[in-house]
């Protein structure tokens, strides 16, 4: 086990799992390098069905280069309606090329506008909105370019495979990549994008709101500059932590920033004299962003109980006394493990070695809190650790009880992230193909092979 970068230990992954030295190389350094396509389990009607009982417009969308919430703003704009009416199943990488769905409510397929660089499919109508659930997975093919040691990635493999199946690290390597697929493992982390990959603070944004600090998450998102940044925007950031002037901050922001200019914005108009001020600016940005932050928040509670599970060396594969398991959903499409988490059961000693057996066929998943206000931590050893971590943030379940997007019941995750990897190498290029669940991060697999800078 090896200690992360350190960007990624601010989020709380903090270490890999592969003992063996990084491939390097370079992600995304065209859109195609990496591509992403959903795999989706919504139904639709067909187009001509009846507006009134199918008010919602679906379209398969092919987005090369463009970031899902941006899209969703143009598209918006373009038809001249709500951005709060465009709805889709997740958010995906900019920097890529996807294949994904989005809903758009009252509108016909005549409507529909020409955006560069988003190729558009109308595929039917839905009597609802496309929401995150109707998500199953993403298929990834994903190339790493000119990567320094390529000789590398045979023996990250064969440490991901062990990991995968409980083992510890393989006596013998081979050195050469598998001939097709190999079923690989890896904690299942949020990856860094889920943070900000070049300024990851959207959990300090969450963690201030969830301690009721409605000024300092503000001051987190509008403020806090990075060095990774533009010099521009990291002097109006600064001039924001020193001054706390949301009018001379709207002066100096890029326009590009435009949720923190709408959150300045909404604070001069409002006075920013009080705690419910700061709190009304926030719900200035989008709702779904709105959420995203306390999401992040519980991301990182996550990312860290799974680090401290791996120092206590708890298995990943297959639970101890106290764990809480989730069983498998029996809708999952074929090939992808995802687990019901509104299936649970609390591992007890008289139920120890049937829910082994569980796991190891691949019918239940040992599983980590995403904490929320309904959230029953595990007992044991797993749950000394969840609370171990919450106390050192100094976080408690009913601290999520908060108004609007903010709110958040919670759930649970699964710890380990399994799935069939082929890995193809072209002189120093090499191509990764594989399908994750949904919620799982494609960068948290490829993180443990190339163990360096993610914005690299």
């Amino acid at each position: 086990m090896r200690e992360a970068h350190p960007i990624e230990q601010a989020v709380g992954m903090e270490y890999y799992v592969s003992d063996a030295d990084g491939i390097g190389g370079h992600l995304r350094e065209t859109p195609g390098d990496f591509r992403v396509t959903e795999l989706e389990a919504f139904d639709t009607e067909p187009v001509d069905a009846d507006t009134g009982a199918y008010p919602h417009l679906v379209f398969r969308v092919e987005l090369r280069d463009w970031d899902t919430n941006d899209f969703a703003s143009a598209l918006s704009d373009r038809l001249g309606i709500s951005r709060e009416r465009v709805s889709w199943a997740g958010t995906k990488d900019k920097r890529a090329v996807t294949r994904q769905l989005f809903s758009v409510k009252g509108i016909d397929a005549a409507d529909v506008p020409v955006i560069d660089d988003a190729d558009i499919d109308v595929v039917g109508r839905a009597g609802r909105p496309i929401l995150f659930g109707d998500l199953a997975g993403n298929a990834f093919e994903i190339t790493v370019r000119d990567a320094e040691a390529p000789e590398n990635a045979a023996s990250v493999v064969a440490d991901l495979a062990a990991f995968g199946a409980g083992e510890g690290p393989p006596d013998e390597r081979t050195g050469s990549l598998p001939d097709g697929e190999l079923t690989v493992g890896v904690p299942n982390y949020f990856g860094q994008q889920r943070f900000g990959s070049r300024r990851p603070v959207t959990h300090e944004v969450g963690l201030a709101i969830a301690r009721g600090e409605w000024k300092g998450a503000v001051l987190a998102y509008v403020g806090n500059p990075s060095e990774r940044e533009p010099e521009a925007t990291r002097e109006a950031r600064a001039y924001v932590d020193e001054t706390h002037d949301w009018a001379g901050a709207l002066e100096r922001l890029p326009r590009a920033l435009g949720y923190e200019r709408s959150i300045c914005h909404r604070l001069v108009e409002n006075g920013a004299a009080t705690p419910a001020d700061f709190r009304d600016a926030l719900a200035a940005v989008p709702s779904n962003l709105q959420t995203l932050f306390v999401n992040a928040a519980q991301s990182y509670v996550f990312n860290r109980v799974l680090s401290a599970r791996l120092e206590r060396g708890l298995p990943f594969d297959r639970p101890v006394e106290g764990d809480v398991v989730a069983f498998a959903d029996g809708d999952a499409p074929e090939g992808l493990r995802l687990p019901d988490t509104d299936r649970t059961q609390r591992v007890t000693e008289r139920r120890l070695r049937t829910v082994e057996r569980h796991c190891e066929r691949g019918r239940a998943f040992v599983t980590a809190p995403l904490v929320g206000t309904e959230t029953e931590l595990a007992d044991g050893e797993p749950g000394e650790i969840e609370r171990a971590v919450l106390d050192d943030i100094g976080l408690a379940p009913a601290d999520f009880d908060l108004p609007g997007e903010f709110d958040s019941s919670g759930t649970r995750r699964a710890v380990l992230l399994r799935t069939d990897l082929a890995v193809d190498r072209d002189s120093d290029d090499l191509t990764f193909s594989f399908s994750l669940p949904k919620g799982s991060y494609a960068t948290v697999l490829l993180r443990e092979f190339r163990k360096g800078d993610p914005d690299a």
